[in-house]
């Protein structure tokens, strides 16, 4: 419900006004209490000030095991506790193997404290030095390189590299979770969006682009697995007209992100328009590009052109994502209301 108070002046230059009593019993705030303001373009955010400086969160884990705990574990990171009490009356060794491994997927967690029914594990990263800007930024980088390595391992048949591909996509999950928890951190309070320097608007555009870049960096997992099926298969080679018409849309697809991304972080309205526009006018022609080599897999074994048509597919799909985070730059460069 709104409620609306009158400004008024005190001292000849201070300006005041009350706060619904209500909200202020509900928040502990009192006679004497000390309440902080953040600023934000013509809104005032107002908070409680509290001395608690890490949040707590326990979580009954019961008969959660592998993915369902894993998942529980990371939900808890992205909600932004810093201190996760995973509890349960008797916690697995299957089920501590699986808390291990999910803490360290995760950047900046460690086990602080295992008993015989309780694991506590505990963020070590200072909230306020994390950058989302420089997150996104690293994720752009991942996930573009191991589109580009992904198509090469397909070109020269390296198994290798496509298996550093599939591993890389860790990194590129990683950062995604931590663009995640610090944008749920600015919808909670205004105080994370000050500390990080970055509009909550903007933080909200880096991480609807962000969930763009990890799915860039999923089909690029995607072309690595296909690739060593298709090196299992130890059929005849690739014909070139194909592998080329493939590198082509893929280094397209790249500048399609690449663009897209730079509209994203341009500082001036005009520039993040031309830029986010030329990216979508892209993702038009590479999708025509990809029917065109579907025409070439026709005279491929069925089996195998089924493979390669759903690698142009990923490749087609990123570019697709970079379409998205081009309209996402265009929203952010367009006029405020």
């Amino acid at each position: 419900m709104v409620e609306t108070r009158k400004v008024q002046v005190t001292g000849g230059s201070t300006y005041t006004v009350s706060i619904p009593k209500d909200w202020a019993t509900e928040n502990g705030v009192s006679a004497g209490s000390t309440v902080e303001f953040y600023p934000e373009d013509d809104s005032l955010f107002l908070t409680p000030r509290t001395d608690e400086e890490r949040t707590e969160g326990t979580l009954d884990i019961g008969d959660l095991s592998g993915e369902e705990l894993t998942r529980a574990v990371m939900t808890m990171y992205v909600s932004g506790f810093d201190v996760i009490a995973l509890e349960s009356t008797r916690i697995s060794n299957d089920q501590r193997r699986t808390i291990r491994d999910s803490t360290q997927s995760l950047v900046g967690l460690e086990v602080l404290e295992e008993t015989r029914d309780r694991v506590v594990v505990r963020d070590l990263l200072d909230s306020s030095e994390l950058s989302i800007h420089n997150a996104v930024t690293r994720m752009r980088l991942i996930a573009l390189s191991m589109l580009e390595d992904a198509v090469a391992a397909l070109a020269d048949g390296d198994e290798d590299m496509a298996k550093d591909v599939i591993q890389r996509d860790d990194d590129v999950d990683r950062l995604h979770m931590v663009v995640s928890r610090i944008f749920r951190a600015t919808l909670r309070t205004p105080k994370a969006a000050d500390e990080l320097g970055v509009g909550r608007e903007t933080c909200f555009d880096y991480h609807a682009s962000a969930r763009q870049l990890e799915r860039v960096g999923d089909h690029a997992t995607k072309i690595a697995h296909i690739t060593l099926q298709l090196q299992e298969g130890n059929g005849e080679a690739i014909p070139s007209e194909v592998i080329e018409a493939i590198e082509e849309i893929e280094a397209e697809a790249r500048t399609v992100v690449d663009r897209a991304m730079d509209a994203l972080f341009a500082e001036e309205n005009a520039e993040a328009t031309e830029l986010a526009n030329d990216a979508r006018a892209s993702v038009l022609e590479i999708d025509e590009r990809a029917r065109g080599i579907d025409e070439l897999l026709r005279d491929q074994e069925p089996a195998r052109a089924q493979l390669l048509g759903l690698i142009v597919d990923s490749v087609s799909r990123s570019a697709d994502y970079g379409g998205n985070i081009a309209e996402t730059a265009l929203q952010k460069a367009a006029p405020t209301p």
